[in-house]
């Protein structure tokens, strides 16, 4: 695993305030953890290393990826602040994770908690609950993947807004690259993707910042 000790000055906060975090273990372990600061784009951990840790993010934003033979990236995912990452049931790491900005990050030693989990109930449930959130994740992602274009887009914005996304506007960290490796689309798909959501109203694109104006049509195409 290879880490970083520089802590950024200027750390950034979560881009959706609204947005829902199932997958946290509630702070029952969080004082096993050690904090870590990553800067962007520095890797957290890398594809095929030991699953020492778990991963859960206090500030930034962080991507897991695994790039392909021929050179192609695929983003698994995007882990805001209170997300836990790093939870596999393999040896090793499938994907590799990524600092998407500045990051502060809880590194909690897996052994520890297996060991927690096997004598404390309630930590016991919880990693149960961390674990289904994961391949519910999982399972979201492949079938986002089935989607058209505009189903793609309209769904990652209403992720990335939360339970109650009316009104909001979505500070994104991540790069239009980034979202097309996440939904499998290419740069110029998703920027032409987003162009035809603002033509029709459904959102206000300003750079990075995206305010949803029409959610209803948003979640049409999500449907």
């Amino acid at each position: 695993m290879r880490t970083q000790s520089a802590v950024g000055s200027d750390l950034s906060t979560r881009q959706s305030p609204s947005r829902v975090i199932p997958n946290r273990l509630r702070g029952t372990i969080d004082f096993l953890g050690t904090l870590m600061s990553f800067p962007g784009n520095a890797e957290i951990y890398g594809e095929g290393e030991p699953v020492d840790y778990f991963y859960k993010v206090l500030s930034g934003t962080v991507r897991t990826c695994k790039v392909s033979i021929d050179g192609r990236r695929q983003i698994g995912g995007f882990y805001l602040p209170g997300d836990m990452l790093g939870v596999e049931g393999s040896a090793e790491h499938t994907f590799s994770a990524e600092a998407v900005t500045d990051c502060q990050v809880l590194l909690i030693n897996r052994r520890r908690v297996m060991a927690r989990a096997a004598r404390e109930t309630p930590v016991a449930r919880e990693l149960l609950r961390l674990i289904g959130h994961e391949l519910e994740r999982v399972q979201d992602h492949v079938l986002l993947l089935i989607k058209s274009a505009e189903e793609r887009v309209a769904s990652f914005l209403l992720e990335m807004a939360g339970p109650a996304p009316e009104g909001n506007t979505i500070n994104l960290p991540m790069t239009r690259q980034d979202i097309g490796e996440y939904l499998g689309l290419t740069l110029e798909t998703v920027s032409r993707t987003l162009a035809h959501l603002q033509a029709t109203a459904a959102i206000e694109v300003n750079a990075r910042q995206i305010m949803l104006r029409d959610c209803s049509a948003l979640r049409r195409l999500n449907t």
